[in-house]
């Protein structure tokens, strides 16, 4: 399929379509008693939607989707651009306040909802005389129930062809460290350019086996979002998970080749793995040691004399395919996106027969901008750019992107946008650098520096990856801006005393430069969630709200 001579994201998947035996599973949420559907199945339930939307929109209408992963997502975003709306994916997981804040920024005339839960998180935000509402289930409100929908006989099978490459295809709101949400408007162009770069990554993993994708990160997320394309791209069979808790028995149902996810996953995978390791004695701990001394050999392409390769053999049969099986048995790669993934993680999971390749991206980029490659994994990295875009570093290390896949601008932030977009470039507000293989390295995020009162910059970020690699630290949160030294806040795993996690921290700090030292610390007793405010959807620190929370303890340690 040429990627680059589409129009728009309806197109692709109508061209895939004819490409596909329509008998052939496509889509399944692993719910009990939940249906299965087909590439015929699908085709059909989207014209039918899109067929009814077209009736209650204007063309370039914003038609929000609040809801679960499921089938009746990616039916519903395609539904809406086949009937020339703008899809605006929002998490399940916002504040009241955010709910309130999109629904007045864009203005939706179509609200897609799943439940009456979801429901339930807006209606006092939505106008019921002039907004109409598409439900999964039925709600506490008159709405079209998608069952109906579905039911009616009298639909048209038209395709939008009068989409373009540089008209809106969606708009994300980027859940926002600080501050309201950002709707981030990208492009049908941008998506598909985004596409034809990430195809050419997963050529090389789908030769072995058909693509089959476990989908648990939020669709709202741009990372999720996009990856529905590439699955389509691939004619992968996509399974959606039950929920977080349950990834891991999913996992032994679906039998995934291919899955995406943010690093908390990988470290709690990290942490749980590590812990059995622990327990285990006698030959087994000394194969398990063997297994991730030799699988870092190996990732670092250092060459394995006869008696290592013998007893990698015994690891390989021992130990990475029994945690290869605990997980499907079929993974060619797990992708890590949306954050920082740190170094030890990405080298003891590709180590132990998992592998793992860091990329790239923002919501801004649609999202992805580079990725690691299977046959050169340089875990310290986030892999060389997509040829799809272009990345430039700035004189002050800031990384600046150039592509079709940078965004068309934030809706209604004319200003915000010149900000960041210069020239053609978007301005991330990461720092980096690219090593002899074009290999894109992160080393910071400009806003989140430390800068010390001896003007040393500091990376918070790194410094709380390392902590919470500790079994018994749980998450933390450095603080030290304009400070002679670096504290934190310790969220502990299990019940533990001061005494035993103030010896922790000597121990890491043995690891850290003067400047990165923690001197002083305080436990606190609740986590930070993303229902109490302190992580974004996309579970990184709300860095602004943990300080505000917590700015008399943090400042009582100096």
């Amino acid at each position: 399929m040429e990627i680059d001579k589409l129009n728009s994201l309806v197109e692709l998947y109508f061209k895939k379509c004819d490409e596909v035996d329509p008998d052939r599973l496509f889509l399944k949420w692993l719910k009990p008693d939940k249906p299965t559907y087909t590439w015929g199945d699908i085709k059909e339930r989207i014209f039918k939607l899109s067929t009814k939307i077209k009736t209650l929109i204007n063309e370039g209408d914003r038609c929000l989707i609040l809801s679960e992963n499921r089938p009746y997502w990616l039916m519903s975003d395609l539904a809406v651009m086949n009937a020339g709306g703008i899809s605006v994916p929002i998490f399940t997981t916002y504040s009241s306040n955010d709910y309130k804040y999109i629904l007045n920024d864009c203005k939706p005339s179509l609200i897609i909802v799943s439940n009456n839960d979801q429901f339930k998180k807006i209606k006092d935000f939505v106008n019921l005389d002039e907004q109409k509402i598409i439900s999964f289930e039925e709600i506490e409100a008159e709405s079209l129930l998608i069952k109906n929908i579905l039911n009616e006989d009298d639909y048209k099978k038209e395709i939008n062809f009068n989409l373009k490459r540089n008209m809106p295809a969606c708009i994300i709101y980027t859940s926002g460290t600080s501050g309201n949400p950002k709707g981030v408007i990208l492009s049908h162009g941008g998506i598909l350019s985004n596409c034809e770069g990430a195809v050419e990554l997963l050529e090389t993993l789908t030769k072995k086996k058909d693509p089959i994708f476990l989908t648990w990160l939020p669709l709202s997320h741009s990372y999720e979002h996009t990856v529905q394309f590439i699955q389509i791209i691939v004619g992968a069979k996509v399974f959606y998970a039950e929920s977080l808790e349950k990834l891991i028995s999913n996992m032994g149902v679906a039998k995934p080749t291919i899955m995406t996810a943010v690093p908390r996953f990988y470290q709690n995978l990290f942490t749980k793995i590590n812990m059995n390791f622990e327990k285990e004695k006698g030959f087994k701990r000394k194969l398990i040691n063997q297994t991730l001394y030799l699988g870092k050999k190996i990732l670092k392409k250092e060459k394995l004399n006869l008696g290592e390769k013998i007893i990698n053999f015994l690891c390989e049969k021992l130990v990475r395919k029994k945690i290869r099986n605990q997980f499907g048995g079929n993974l060619q790669a797990f992708v890590s996106g949306g954050g920082a993934l740190d170094q030890n993680i990405g080298e003891f999971l590709n180590a132990i027969g998992l592998p793992t390749l860091q990329g790239y991206g923002l919501t801004e980029t649609s999202p992805v901008v580079s990725c690691n490659l299977p046959d050169l994994v340089k875990v310290e990295t986030v892999g060389p750019p997509f040829r799809t875009n272009k990345v430039r570093i700035a004189e002050d290390g800031e990384i600046l992107i150039k592509g079709e896949n940078v965004m068309l601008g934030y809706w209604n932030l004319k200003e915000e946008t010149e900000r960041v977009i210069k020239d053609g470039w978007l301005h991330t507000g990461d720092i980096g650098e690219l090593d002899q293989n074009n290999y894109l390295k992160i080393t910071d995020r400009k806003k989140d520096i430390i800068v010390n009162l001896g003007g040393d910059n500091i990376s918070p970020s790194k410094i709380e990856n390392i902590l919470c690699l500790n079994e018994f630290i749980k998450q933390s949160f450095v603080y030290g801006d304009k400070k002679n030294y670096l504290v934190a806040l310790i969220v502990t795993e299990k019940e533990i005393n001061k005494e035993k996690i103030k010896l922790i921290i000597e121990n890491i700090n043995k690891s850290l430069t003067l400047i990165e030292k923690v001197k002083k610390f305080v436990l606190i007793n609740e986590e930070f969630t993303i229902e109490n405010g302190m992580l974004t959807p996309t579970l990184k620190l709300k860095r602004k709200e943990i300080t505000k929370k917590y700015k008399q303890q943090l400042e009582n340690l100096y």
